[in-house]
């Protein structure tokens, strides 16, 4: 894969399946994540995910963080940042993918809570190594509407 059309396509695939891995197909992981990896996430309330270096404890703690979160959504925002380098031979690519989404929930009360972030992806070979997240937070708020 040489073609700066179909890398970045790539990289807003592995984006959405990330996405998509978040809105409860827990069974990406094994299929989008490296067998072991890092996750940098700087909002309050994501300590849980300090410690999850591999897919099967990834998708174990989604799907816990859904069971304390009524209605938990992901939906990419934005335009995708993608800067990915053609694998070796006939190897997937590796580079960084970036974007921002909107994650929004249901409150005890009833109202929904809404926040904005962005997620930066470091693929090699294909896979998910390490991701950044940085987001608005518990007392943040959204910055697409």
């Amino acid at each position: 894969m040489t073609n700066p059309e179909d890398l970045r396509q790539f990289g807003v695939d592995v984006y959405d399946r990330w996405t998509a891995m978040w809105n409860g197909d827990t069974a990406l992981a094994e299929r989008i994540m490296a067998p072991r990896f890092t996750l940098r996430y700087t909002q309050a309330g994501t300590e849980a995910f300090d410690d999850v270096t591999t897919p099967d404890r990834l998708a174990a703690t989604i799907a816990a963080w859904h069971g304390t979160r009524a209605g938990l959504r992901f939906t990419a925002e934005g335009l995708a940042v993608v800067d990915l380098e053609p694998g070796a031979a006939a190897a997937p690519p590796s580079g960084a993918v970036a974007r921002p989404y909107l994650a929004s929930f249901t409150a005890e009360d009833g109202s929904t809570v809404a926040r904005s972030g962005t997620d930066t992806l470091r693929i090699a070979d294909g896979l998910i190594t390490e991701v950044w997240s940085v987001s608005s937070g518990a007392a943040g708020r959204t910055f697409y509407r």
